[in-house]
């Protein structure tokens, strides 16, 4: 049995007057993931604790310093994509400027939760949308 790639990832989602912050990724290794929207974050490095790794990816691809708290966490997703695997921490984080530098991602859209659903979102970044349309509208 061949075991795949796991990775430990966290996303941000980033709320700004009532609506989420949902940007579009570029070009990627793998088509399925290509182009999809999804909520931004990164990989958790060795001894990186979630909300810290959260932090510093959002520093590092958008230029927004934000602090966030480990209370934060609204949802994890374990997700299986046909070469890697993921377990998907997410945190809900509100801001007060909707203002960063969009330097990984091709596009993105201020929505609010109930229309997030018309974007073609990355599949381990599904149950996050339905999440928040749950619990947030």
């Amino acid at each position: 049995m061949i075991s795949l790639k796991h990775l430990e990832v966290v996303a941000a989602a980033i709320e700004y007057d009532n609506k989420i912050l949902c940007m579009q990724r570029n070009k990627a290794k793998y088509d399925y993931i290509s182009y999809k929207f999804e909520f931004p974050g990164g990989k958790v490095e060795l001894g990186e604790a979630n909300h810290e790794a959260l932090e510093r990816e959002l520093r590092e691809e958008m230029d927004m310093d934000i602090s966030i708290r480990e209370e934060d966490h609204i949802i994890t997703v374990e997700h299986i994509y046909p070469d890697f695997a993921i377990t998907l921490h997410t945190f809900l984080c509100k801001v007060k400027s909707p203002d960063f530098k969009m330097k990984e991602h091709i596009s993105f859209q201020w929505l609010p939760v109930e229309e997030m659903g018309k974007l073609d979102w990355a599949a381990a970044d599904k149950p996050i949308v339905e999440y928040l349309q749950k619990h947030r509208s």
